[in-house]
């Protein structure tokens, strides 16, 4: 063998797989500066809002990408709090979908905060242009394909009225969700194929728990989900109580219990909120006279429809019509709660009578 074979064998040997590997090394280098610019770009792009992340981590070795420090505001805030702060997102390919041939992602969401301003939100939509693309929609073009598992933990979501006087501010801490089948890859045949399991704690320590299947492949996705919030602290909601009802609550819990359910649009249930054993607290001192009589009122009202048996104020506020115009209907909100107090008594949970196929049949 001549010695320009011997070369050209070497070079093939050793000499074109140690390039390979070394213009590997340098993409997998750059690779994640090109993802972050990319990324960036993204964010900064989407109309009326500001973004960015922090930094981007790639794991070849298991097809994924981690999203670190995402943040997302609102140009018009008037406050430094982001809409979204994601402190970690961990993107990878689903592989028990790839071995039956779909490529599909799962996302899982570390320690993620949701901070909704009413009134920012307020000024944004009324001058909103109609064409502006969805903030939503760039999100989602973050994750090349398909997401058939996502999960939240320990997420956090707030929201807040600025304009409220004193200022409202209602959220849910340590939330754990996980939702499956997104991308309807293992039942394409079943109306609702998504399932959604969450629970989270409220304000006033409340207890929370969602769960429900979905059908996330329409515009208005079709559902079938219940919500119960046990145990609250009523004197987390004093702020409310003090602006819409003129009172202050010492003590007692509230509860809410929901059903809905939604097929092509067209929406039914209902909301059971619940105070419980609840004290007023009398503000003679600052508010004077004409406060302490609306007070005095409120009481008279309140043990007058209150359960007895349970010492529970309720009802249950039904809720039906196509999602631009839902009838929560007043009247029968208003006899359920004489149903409760003289009749009987609601439970302390959802009522399991609605369905899916409810909503189904008003179609």
């Amino acid at each position: 063998m001549d010695k320009q074979k011997k070369n050209s064998l070497f070079r093939k040997r050793y000499i074109i797989p140690a390039v390979i590997v070394i213009l590997l090394i340098i993409g997998r280098i750059l690779l994640p500066h090109f993802l972050k610019n990319s990324v960036n770009r993204t964010l900064d792009n989407i109309p009326g809002y500001t973004g960015h992340v922090e930094d981007i981590d790639v794991a070849l070795w298991r097809g994924a990408y981690v999203i670190n420090g995402l943040i997302l505001k609102k140009e018009t805030s008037e406050t430094d709090t982001p809409m979204l702060d994601f402190e970690k997102t961990d993107i990878s390919i689903d592989w028990k979908s790839l071995l039956k041939g779909k490529i599909v992602s799962e996302i899982d969401l570390h320690s993620p905060k949701f901070n909704y301003i009413f009134k920012n939100q307020q000024q944004q939509d009324s001058a909103a242009d109609p064409k502006t693309e969805d903030w939503t929609k760039a999100l989602t073009d973050l994750v090349p394909i398909d997401i058939n598992r996502l999960t939240v933990t320990n997420g956090k979501a707030g929201l807040v009225e600025l304009s409220a006087n004193p200022k409202i501010s209602l959220f849910l801490e340590k939330i754990e969700l996980r939702a499956t089948n997104l991308s309807n890859v293992i039942n394409e045949e079943k109306a609702l194929p998504s399932h959604v399991q969450a629970t989270a704690v409220s304000f006033g320590d409340g207890n929370v728990t969602i769960h429900g299947d979905l059908n996330l492949l329409q515009e208005i996705p079709d559902m079938d989900m219940e919500f119960n919030l046990e145990k609250a602290r009523i004197t987390a909601l004093n702020d409310l109580a003090r602006r819409y009802a003129g009172v202050d609550f010492e003590e007692g819990i509230f509860e809410l219990y929901s059903e809905v359910a939604i097929a092509d649009g067209y929406l039914k249930g209902y909301l059971k909120p619940m105070l419980i054993n609840t004290k007023i607290i009398s503000e003679e001192e600052e508010g004077g006279f004409l406060e302490e009589m609306w007070e005095g009122f409120v009481g008279v009202l309140k043990f007058i429809l209150k359960n007895q048996g349970t010492d529970t104020l309720a009802t249950r506020a039904p809720l039906e019509g196509n999602l631009n115009d839902v009838d929560t209907g007043i009247l029968p909100t208003v006899l359920n709660i004489f149903k409760n107090a003289w009749i009987e008594a609601y439970k302390g949970s959802v009522d399991e009578n609605i369905e899916f196929e409810d909503a189904l049949e008003e179609q």
